[in-house]
């Protein structure tokens, strides 16, 4: 794995620009599939881009890897119910409990440029 790569896929996806940094992350977590990092922020990357099917992939990747993770439990879950999947989320929503985590159902609301108004 590229290190310098790797940040700047985190840069791209820090500016909320998830597409662009998905597209970087994709052949870093190819090449390097048991990387959790990586396989992470690329999961977190597809589901703010709302590429729900590779979000799903990556998030079962890293339950795979990973499995007494209660965030991807989490993760895998919001990302079932995005898709209209509730019923398969419950389970993981209930591992995540188990292990640990806390229920949120926060709305992230980010701002654009086109939001911002100049000069008021």
């Amino acid at each position: 794995m590229s290190y310098d790569e790797f940040q700047r896929g985190q840069m791209f996806f820090d500016a909320k620009d998830y597409a662009e940094a998905s597209r970087i992350l994709a052949p870093i977590a190819e090449g390097d599939p048991g990387n959790r990092a990586v396989v992470e922020l690329l999961g977190r990357a597809y589901f703010h881009s709302a590429q729900l099917s590779r979000a799903e992939d990556a998030f079962r990747t890293l339950v795979e890897l990973d499995p007494v993770n209660g965030w991807a439990h989490e993760a895998l879950a919001r990302t079932l119910e995005r898709r209209g999947r509730a019923d398969e989320a419950r389970r993981h929503h209930k591992l995540a409990l188990a292990m640990g985590m806390e229920e949120t159902r926060e709305i992230e609301v980010s701002v654009s440029a086109a939001d911002l108004v100049i000069g008021a």
